[in-house]
């Protein structure tokens, strides 16, 4: 059963990964539910202060990726317009069949968004690259969390491998 539950948790935390890109799946809290996971295996003791501290970044980081995109829109002069062009946008380039579609996607999102606003095309170009910038950000800070968590998991395996094996 313990290899079972060991198999799952390491796949919450590889979809914790994928979900640093993919906003339909929020990265880290999958990520920690994947340590959680591996807690609850009778071999891996359970730690409540490891668990409430990596829960805590992992909730932290769940709200900041809804603040800092709109942060960079509006720092360079965007609107509510154009951070939902870049949410559109991101679903939009996830599953099209352009080539770097998660990158081009937010960036004409917010440019497009920006436009129907009203902006005129400068306008709506500095908010569209300070949108794209934000989503930049966000991704790459929910994937270095998830990362961590994967090497505390790597950890933890490593530390109870004679008990799990």
């Amino acid at each position: 059963m313990d290899l079972l539950l060991v198999f799952f948790s390491l796949l919450l935390i590889l979809l914790g990964i994928l979900g640093s890109f993919l906003p339909v799946l929020p990265g880290p809290p999958v990520s920690w539910l994947g340590l959680l996971v591996l807690h609850l295996t009778e071999a891996v003791p359970m730690d409540y202060t490891f668990l409430g501290i990596t829960l805590f970044f992992a909730i932290l980081i769940f709200i900041l990726d809804y603040i800092i995109p709109s942060i960079g829109t509006k720092r360079f002069g965007g609107s509510r317009a154009g951070a939902i062009g870049t949410m559109i946008g991101l679903f939009v380039g996830i599953f099209s069949l352009i080539p770097f579609g998660i990158l081009i996607g937010p960036f004409l999102g917010a440019f497009i968004g920006e436009l129907i606003n009203k902006a005129d095309s400068k306008t709506a170009l500095k908010a569209a690259f300070g949108s794209f910038l934000g989503f930049l950000t966000s991704a790459f800070i929910k994937f270095v969390v998830a990362v961590i968590y994967l090497g505390l998991f790597i950890s933890i395996i490593w530390d109870h491998k004679s008990d799990l094996f």
